[in-house]
């Protein structure tokens, strides 16, 4: 080791004897001159002009201070001072050691009192005022590392990562690069959406400190935002052979498998969650979309139903939307199971609105197994719901004007076609029926009306066809 540092020394003496000797104006030796010819040669335009940036020579004279120069210095007297306060500190006399160092806390004082006063906020968790005296502190002495560490931490801890990144990069920059820092600096990156930043910070703590399994997850969380799906199923992987029982890392590589366009893969990942005992409301829900996307319908219905089962606190919305596909795709028990179970389990605490989606999935489902009675009283306990329901209304006129009931139908869809956004599908409806009576000429205005309302191509042509009619007659 005494040998290195003899090396070491040697060597500096011998680069300053060397500028010396270039300042005074003296040769250089012709063996390091062709040396420094050829490295010359190799240098870029842009590489030359760092040499003569004013901030490259502030910081390479900066360079031959102590790098151990990151605490400011203290008098004997400053000395004296802080033990005192240090005293008051260790007997949990904290107003006495804040109105001491009050005293002593000028703009001409120790950066070292600011920093003090600053801890004592922080352990007090007082986040805002420890920022502004660690600011202080930084502004007085730039190079004073720990103030810059403890500033980041406060902002990371207040959410505030845009000013956290300056704070941790300078911790960084003055030779404080652990793992902590790295770590919550790929945090804060990541929590900017500056992904690729979060994933060089996450390697480095990854690399300074392995065994923190927070840096691995945010490393693979960044990946996973960068679309390197593959990379962060690898990732997962690793991970989750270390730490099989970790639901966040099998919900996470499910998540990569889908971006991957491997749906049955997640699944299997959502169905390992949930043996585990950790599934929650989203990742059930996820499972019963993939299921029906791969046309498992009873399988997707049985994860929708688990979802709501582990949080009836949560609206069932998307449960509504599932059984609305899967009464045009499905066989009708799927949906009319899923339908069945929302209203046991939601029972009075369904929403108008979602009791009323509820009715008219099952008069569809009615309508498609020919039981007549049924679809039109679930809709009469929709128009009972809401009698503005004007699709609930031209549904009841429809289902009257197959049992044979006219005026009945009439009646409805003059309702309906009072009601905003109905009116021109009422009109048209009407107006069919008086065709199909031969009725043509009454038919016309509501046509013209409907047409008007709603311009089609395919009403435009039955209105043509009405009028020929029409005037034949």
């Amino acid at each position: 080791m005494k040998k290195d540092y003899h090396f070491l020394f040697q060597s500096k003496i011998f680069f300053i004897l060397f500028l010396t000797g270039f300042l005074l104006g003296s040769s250089v030796p012709q063996s390091f001159a062709n040396v420094t010819a050829r490295t010359s040669s190799t240098l870029s335009q842009t590489e030359l002009e760092i040499w003569n940036d004013p901030s490259f020579k502030k910081q390479f004279a900066q360079s031959y201070m102590a790098e151990t120069d990151i605490e400011p210095r203290v008098t004997v007297s400053e000395r004296e001072q802080m033990q005192k306060i240090l005293n008051f500190i260790s007997s949990d006399r904290m107003d006495k050691a804040v109105k001491f160092i009050e005293k002593y806390r000028g703009e001409d004082g120790n950066a070292l009192f600011d920093f003090t006063l600053a801890n004592i906020f922080f352990q007090q968790e007082k986040y805002e005022q420890a920022a502004e005296v660690y600011q202080v502190a930084v502004q007085k002495y730039p190079k004073f590392r720990c103030a810059w560490r403890n500033l980041g931490l406060i902002y990371v801890r207040q959410s505030e990562y845009e000013k956290a990144l300056p704070a941790l990069s300078k911790v960084i920059e003055l030779g404080g690069g652990d793992a902590l820092t790295y770590g919550l600096l790929g945090f804060a990156y990541s929590s900017v959406e500056n992904n690729l930043s979060a994933e060089t910070s996450y390697r480095m703590a990854v690399l300074l400190d392995p065994k923190i399994m927070d840096w691995k997850m945010g490393l693979a969380r960044s990946l996973f935002k960068q679309q390197r799906y593959a990379e962060a199923v690898a990732l997962c992987g690793n991970l989750i052979a270390e730490h099989p029982n970790r639901a966040d890392l099998w919900l996470l590589q499910a998540n990569a498998y889908i971006g991957l366009s491997q749906p049955l893969k997640a699944a299997e990942n959502y169905e390992f969650v949930d043996r585990l005992g950790k599934a929650t409301f989203d990742s059930l829900n996820m499972l019963g979309d993939i299921y029906i996307n791969q046309e498992l319908y009873e399988m997707a219905v049985s994860s929708y139903i688990r979802a709501l089962e582990r949080a009836q606190n949560r609206n069932p919305d998307r449960a509504l939307r599932a059984a609305r596909v899967l009464t045009s795709r499905a066989p009708l028990d799927q949906p009319r199971l899923l339908l069945e179970r929302i209203e046991t389990l939601y029972a009075d605490r369904l929403e108008t609105e979602a009791r009323k989606d509820i009715l008219k999935l099952k008069a569809r489902i009615a309508v498609a197994e020919g039981s007549g009675d049924d679809e039109a009283r679930v809709l009469k306990e929709i128009v009972a719901l809401d009698p503005l329901d004007g699709e609930a209304l031209i549904l009841l006129g429809q289902h009257a004007v197959r049992s044979g009931e006219t005026e009945q139908a009439i009646f409805y869809y003059e309702r309906a076609s009072g009601i905003e956004g109905s009116e021109a599908v009422a009109k048209l409806r009407h107006a069919q029926l008086l065709v199909s009576k031969g009725r043509y000429s009454d038919a016309l205005p509501l046509i013209r009306r409907a047409q008007f309302l709603s311009p089609r191509d395919d009403v435009q042509k039955y209105l043509e066809q009405v009028e020929r009619v029409a005037k034949e007659r």
